[in-house]
């Protein structure tokens, strides 16, 4: 049996198999909806990475200072003065050492540090640091218990 060029035409697309807008929208939705979900706690977890540097960095300095302390009978006063073999954070500003709760160097210190750049809409948020370690009453990260490492909840 000869089949005419329309006949073959129409059989041709009748087996032709492919994704339907119905189909393809449905996908596009399900993409959509996991797409919302993920996307702010992938940014969360990433400026949660950054904050952690920053600890990192202040605890470091905390040892650091103690080290000074144990030599030098007084905290540090600069940054220059201690023995801290890490660089200093790529997004944040370093604050200076001052006097912590006790207003003089001899037994106290502190220091903050401030985010710099774009933080995921958090702002330019501080952790601080002093000679008893993380400082939550002073750092304004602890208001944000999605990207604060030291958060208890």
């Amino acid at each position: 049996m000869k089949l005419f060029k329309s006949e073959k035409t129409s059989k041709i697309l009748r087996n032709n198999k492919g994704f339907t807008l119905v189909e393809l929208s449905v996908v596009i939705v399900i993409i959509g909806v996991l797409a919302a979900f993920a996307v702010p706690r992938f940014r969360n977890a990433v400026e949660r990475s950054k904050a952690g540097e920053a600890y990192n960095y202040l605890s470091a300095v905390r040892s650091a200072q103690e080290r000074y302390h144990s030599r030098q009978g007084t905290y540090a006063d600069a940054m220059d003065k201690l023995d801290i073999k890490m660089s200093v954070p790529k997004y944040f500003t370093v604050g200076s050492v001052a006097a912590g709760s006790t207003g003089d160097l001899e037994d106290s210190w502190s220091l903050t540090l401030t985010r710099t750049g774009a933080s995921a809409g958090y702002g330019a948020y501080t952790i601080t640091f002093t000679e008893d370690g993380y400082d939550s009453t002073n750092s304004t990260i602890a208001q944000y218990d999605a990207i604060n490492p030291m958060a208890t909840s």
